[in-house]
């Protein structure tokens, strides 16, 4: 698989584009009036401890005051006699492996799995943290919806081929390695340079650490050792009297995508502003040498993203319904909750019979969620409706190409199995806005709800409305209804008898007005 970096630059936003074989596979986009908050560390101070909740807000000088939950904070130190136990976690693959090939810009969040009982004031929030204490914070969420930043008081600090964790013990090999001699050799090689360098805490080997010489390792050691001592003689800098603080600001996004994207099967990397070229060059040199060769600076006067049409991808990409090759399509709703993907055989009639049909759509309709999934950036909850299948086999195989599919997935998934009625229930990790919800917003018509009232249905609500005004009011003569032109035109024809009828009934006038600028649901009855 031949894989592109299409980054454009522009004077309200950076834009990487990550194109599998031309096509396009991921987007992520940031806004520099309005840059994503992961990665970053701040000297925050507790505004506010729920016990019931075992969470604290903290506010970060944001918006919103972030969220800490007690089960992202640092755990308590374990006594030394006890020290087999952390030998044996390093044998197991921890949650710290897993989130190990996470985005830097989704920083792991350090889980080590100690099984030993702790004393309860040692474990409970309100324990732990009280209201107007400053902490250090990392996020990992990013704001979504109404909801303020996650954040962990585990720091990790993401280099080239590793990942620091200052507070953890643990030495951990990504899962995306293969092969248990390569696997011992990092760890042996990690642990020999930490006790050279006398680095405390722990390290994660990333995936692109993988054949990876000793030396390469060691500058990424030092690299993250000088940062973690920048970051901590910030902290005992800041001003006292400050509720926040950046301590630590997450690279820019075209210096996080060569850090974290690129890979041995990276063919180019096309840059379309000289001064981010240069940059990106410069960083490339000195962190990731292998790409270096591979940047291009693109000159051509035909927009970058329109040569590999990546915004008409981007426009397909915020429609409801996406159209299988077969002829079958699927429907993408996303909601607070959760995101449905429906699956539809539409046109197509396939020639066999029904079952082969719906097989063939439901396999290939495997290959468009993966990549939807992808370059959507949906998260959380997803469930999955493929269309029913009888035989146990093509259930099976639907579920084998979906996973095959995800395997290329940044994101952390779960699957579980087909239900009986052809549903597959799976979960993404989410850090940040999914792609609607970054480049749109609900309609200020129908308030995000996808459908507006019929122009009758508003009728009808207006003959009540102006029922009970008669009732409540003996003074008016005259009904005047103000109203979006397609209401005014149904009362004015087919509802024409009705508005006799009440004029009759009421023994008063009712005249109309149109007001362009209300929407079909809007309307006001002036009483004359």
């Amino acid at each position: 698989m031949s894989e592109e970096l299409l980054i454009n630059i522009s004077p309200m936003e950076s834009r990487v584009a990550v194109l599998d074989n031309g096509i396009l596979g991921e987007i992520y986009i940031e806004r520099h009036h309005k840059l994503g908050l992961v990665g970053n560390i701040y000297l925050g101070t507790v505004v506010r401890v729920l016990p019931g909740m075992q969470a604290a807000f903290v506010d970060i000088g944001q918006s919103r005051t972030a969220f800490l939950h007690v089960n992202d904070m640092q755990r308590e130190p374990r006594p030394a006699a006890k020290s087999s136990k952390i030998e044996k976690a390093d044998d197991e693959r921890t949650i710290i492996e897993a989130a190990a090939d996470d985005l830097a810009v989704t920083p792991p969040v350090v889980s080590t799995q100690n099984t030993e009982v702790m004393p309860v004031s040692k474990t409970l929030i309100q324990h732990r943290l009280h209201e107007s204490q400053r902490i250090l914070v990392q996020v990992t969420k990013d704001q979504l919806g109404s909801k303020g930043a996650r954040l962990t008081t585990n720091i990790s600090l993401p280099s080239r081929y590793l990942v620091y964790l200052p507070s953890s013990e643990h030495i951990g090999i990504s899962q995306r390695i293969d092969g248990e001699e390569e696997r011992s050799r990092l760890k042996t090689e990690l642990t020999s340079l930490m006790q050279t360098v006398n680095l405390k805490g722990g390290l994660i080997a990333r995936t692109a650490a993988e054949r990876v010489p000793v030396d390469k390792l060691e500058e990424d050691i030092y690299y993250l050792l000088q940062l973690w001592r920048t970051i901590c003689a910030r902290r005992q800098e800041t001003k006292p009297n400050q509720s926040s603080e950046l301590i630590y600001q997450e690279l820019s996004l075209p210096l996080r995508s060569i850090r974290d994207l690129v890979h041995a099967g990276t063919e180019k990397v096309i840059i379309d502003n000289v001064q981010i070229y240069e940059q990106v060059r410069y960083f490339a040199k000195e962190f990731v040498p292998f790409v270096y060769d591979r940047i291009v600076h693109y000159t051509a006067e035909q927009s970058l993203f329109d040569v590999h049409r990546v915004e008409d991808d981007l426009r397909d990409a915020l429609k409801r319904r996406v159209d299988l090759k077969s002829g079958g399509y699927l429907i993408i709703d996303q909601t607070e909750a959760m995101t449905t993907i429906d699956v539809n055989t539409g046109s197509f009639v396939g020639g066999r019979s029904l079952e082969d049909t719906v097989y063939k759509t439901n396999l290939e309709a495997t290959h468009a969620i993966a990549r939807q999934l992808r370059l959507r950036n949906l998260g959380g909850i997803i469930i999955l409706d493929f269309i029913d299948m009888l035989e146990q086999q093509h259930k099976d195989d639907i579920l084998e190409s979906l996973q095959s599919q995800l395997v290329q997935d940044y994101a952390k998934t779960k699957i579980t199995q087909v239900s009986e009625l052809g549903l597959i229930e799976m979960t993404r990790k989410r850090t940040r806005e999914s792609l609607g919800q970054q480049l749109c917003e609900p309609c200020s018509t129908c308030q995000g709800r996808g459908f507006v009232k019929t122009a009758e249905t508003v009728c009808f609500e207006i003959f009540r409305e102006i029922m009970r005004c008669a009732r409540t009011y003996n003074s008016p003569k005259k009904f005047t209804v103000v109203a979006h032109a397609a209401v005014i035109d149904l009362l004015l024809t087919s509802e024409s008898d009705t508005v006799a009828d009440l004029e009759y009934l009421l023994g008063r006038v009712i005249t109309f007005d149109v007001e362009n600028l209300y929407t079909q649901e809007q309307y006001d009855i002036v009483l004359d």
